[in-house]
Formats: structure tokens, sequence, C-alpha cells
């Protein structure tokens, strides 16, 4: 059942709880790190200790993804916003902060006199302060905000809106789904939307190794501690005993797969316990546990993922440099 909360005239949240059956941070710790090999689910890297440090990681100059994001908005936001006409509803997977968001608005105001955002986020303390940052900037904008998983928000058929949409999936989100995970969500958010709505999808271009592998590896170490944080954080929350030092960041790119993934392996023979689960993991030396896949795409492979969702393509614009794209796909 949602629960609706009016935070101010502008403002309105809707909480959709989590489907029966999705597991909690503890059980999917205890059922990855029992399984072979031994992975973790990279939802888990946005605590508030993670999110600090991806928000570091998106200044350092090897990780371009958010500049060249921002850059296309920066250019192309007027074209952007004027190719499904106006008026338009704004949906956004994922909004985070809504830095580069606002970029968009800022645009959407200057041909349509008000505008309505609606941001999806499970953090429900975080959606709650970029929403009301947001509507104290903008006169002209309502927030009907979304706290909750996609899957569910989406699948909750709660998202309304009585003009034209746009829904907004960036910085490369979509790439940390696999294939069959990321079918199924723009397909359901393909059944959340109406025919002529939008879709405006942020992704990362497939490239030399080298610069992705720097990407999510950089110099300075921000990256790693970002990766090591989930032991942190297990830690923290489960009272783990994980040596942190002893686990070193590793990162490689599957050309075949398209996909840069990451790992923790570790340096030496380990026995670590994790007591609020009452479970020891053993760790051979050289053992890896799979932390994340962060997958790429060309523009072709794009378009053909939301057409197979009942999407057809529209648009696609580039940073100058052609590391990454943001396409428009538009609901048949």
């Amino acid at each position: 059942m949602t629960i609706h909360t009016a935070v101010s005239d502008r403002f309105e949240l809707i909480t959709v709880p989590r489907s029966r059956g999705v597991p909690s941070f503890a059980q999917d710790v205890a059922r990855g790190l029992r399984s072979k090999p031994k992975r973790l689910p990279s939802k888990y890297f946005y605590d508030e200790v993670g999110s600090a440090l991806f928000d570091t990681i998106t200044r350092l100059p090897e990780y371009y993804l958010t500049r060249a994001e921002t850059e296309i908005l920066s250019q192309w936001g007027w074209q952007i916003v004027r190719v499904l006409d106006a008026p338009l509803d704004f949906v956004e997977l994922g909004s985070g902060s809504a830095i580069k968001t606002r970029l968009l608005i800022g645009e959407a105001l200057r041909v349509q006199p008000q505008l309505q955002y609606s941001p999806i986020d499970i953090s429900t303390e975080a959606i709650r302060a970029s929403s009301m940052a947001l509507v104290e900037s903008y006169s002209a904008l309502s927030v009907r905000a979304y706290a909750g998983d996609y899957f569910d928000v989406l699948g909750s058929h709660a998202l309304v809106s009585d003009r034209k949409m746009l829904a907004m999936f960036m910085g490369s989100n979509i790439g940390n789904y696999e294939p069959g995970e990321a079918k199924q969500l723009l397909a359901l958010l393909g059944g959340a939307l109406r025919a002529g709505d939008g879709l405006l999808l942020g992704a990362d271009l497939k490239k030399d190794a080298a610069t992705l592998e720097l990407a999510y590896n950089d110099p300075t170490g921000v990256t790693a501690a970002f990766d090591r944080n989930l032991l942190a954080r297990i830690n923290r929350e489960l009272d783990g005993a994980f040596e942190l030092s002893n686990f070193t960041h590793v990162v490689r790119y599957d050309a075949a797969r398209g996909a840069v993934d990451s790992f923790l392996e570790a340096r030496e023979r380990a026995s670590v316990p994790i007591r609020s689960l009452g479970l020891r993991v053993p760790f051979a030396a050289g053992e890896r546990i799979h932390t994340e896949s962060s997958y790429k795409f060309t523009v072709e492979e794009i378009a053909a993922l939301g057409r197979a969702a009942g999407f057809r393509p529209q648009a696609v614009w580039h940073d100058r440099a052609k590391r990454f794209s943001v396409q428009l796909l538009v609901k048949q």
C-alpha cells in the first residue's frame, strides 16, 4: 500500500513499500558470500559513506562519465526538451542530488510555464532533501516524488501524469544491471508510460580497455576505497570482522561481454566472522568477491534495448570526444 505525504504545497512524497520476498542486506550478504564464486550486490555501495566516496569519484580526472554527460546536457539541453513538444512532465530514475537534472529543468521552464518533476529513489531521506532544494530553487516547479525500488514503483502503477512525460535514466545506470534485468526494467518503464512519451537514456559507450579500467581504478585509490566500503559496511551493520587492508580492488574489462568487472581479492588466506549472521567466511589467497559489472554499449545496442521494451529511437547526442551518449527513445 502506497503512502502519500504532502510535505508542502508543491512537494508530495509517495512511499512505495518493498515487494514481499525482496532480500535484505543481511540476506544478500549471507547468500553472496556462501556462493561460488563469492559476490556482493553493487546496490549496497551507496550507504552514507559510499555515496560520499562516489561523489568524490565523479570529480576524478579518470572518471569521465559524469563530465561527458553534463557536457551533453549543457550543450544540447535546449534541444532535448523541445524534441517531444511542450508541455512535459519529468520522471527520473535514480535522481540523487538532481544536479544534472537542473540543466533540463531550467531549459523546460523556458518553454512552458510550469513543470512537474517525479524523481524515483530508494533513499527516502535523499529524495526528500533533493526535492525540497528543487522546489525552493524553482517557483514554477512542483515535485511528486516516489521513494522505493525502481521495480516496485514502476510495478505499482503509482506513477501518474496528466501531460506527456519525459522519463530520464541517466549516468549510465542502465549499465549497472545484468542484461536480463536491464530489459525487465525498461519493459516496466515502458508499461508505465503512454504512447508518445519519451525516455532519455544516458549510457557509456564501448572504448579501449585502458580508458575503461582507469575510470574504475584510479591511481589515487578513491575507487578502491569505494569498493572496500562494502566490506566496511558489513563490519558496521552486521558485526563483521573484515580486515580491509587484506583485500585489493581489481578491475578487468571483458570486451566479449562489454563489461567492466570489479572484484575484491584476498591478499592472504583468511577466515572472517560475521557475527550477526552466525557466519564464518573462508578465503583462499587470491580468492575474489565480485562486486560490480558495469556494462558498456554501442549506440545501436542502446536502440535495440529500447526497441525490445516498446520504444523507437528518436535522437542521439554525444560529448565532443564521443565517449558517452544520451539517446531519446519514444514509447510506441
